[in-house]
């Protein structure tokens, strides 16, 4: 009976070790899943566009900011057309409009969502921790390309325009300490 609890215990302990790994690992994971498949708009990432091809393709900006982040953010260019395979630079602008330095970090997605595999970023300040002072503007740019497999894709082949949004949130501060 004591050999039976004993593996019970040492099973519940293994269980609740590998749960808590995979909990912890689960984040990474999940985005290496999306940066593979594209899943969900998620753009990959590279170091050098492939050359261009004789189709364009429209790159539509958008720029959002989560309500308790006060800055100011949006795109220098609202749209661009692009030749698929060459490598191209977008800006945009924040500002922070509050009396007091403030820290924030963009996400992002690409729609449509089977456009997010083939649209390929060399250069990003997406997910990088921005600290702007107050009043301060940051002009954070972009250097993309839009691969040409795309074109071999029967789901992508015939994507006339890609938007490429971010949304800018405020980083949570440490708790203060007592």
């Amino acid at each position: 009976m004591k050999g039976r609890t004993t593996r019970t215990a040492v099973l519940a302990v293994l269980g609740i070790c590998f749960m808590t790994g995979l909990a912890w690992a689960s984040i990474p994971l999940y985005r290496m899943f999306c940066q593979v498949t594209g899943l969900n708009g998620t753009t990959q990432r590279g170091q050098q566009a492939p050359g261009a091809t004789e189709r364009m393709v429209r790159v539509d900006f958008d720029a959002n900011v989560s309500p308790k982040l006060p800055w100011k953010f949006r795109p220098e260019n609202t749209s661009d057309t692009v030749a698929v395979g060459a490598r191209d630079m977008a800006f945009f602008t924040a500002t922070n409009t509050s009396d007091k330095p403030i820290t924030g970090t963009a996400t992002f997605n690409v729609t449509p969502a089977q456009a997010g595999k083939y649209f390929t970023k060399i250069q990003c300040f997406c997910f990088t921790q921005q600290t702007l002072k107050p009043g301060e503007t940051a002009r954070m740019p972009v250097i993309f390309y839009v691969d040409p497999k795309m074109l071999k894709d029967p789901d992508a082949a015939d994507i006339e325009t890609i938007t490429l949004s971010y949304t800018f949130y405020p980083v949570d501060s440490a708790a203060p300490t007592s």
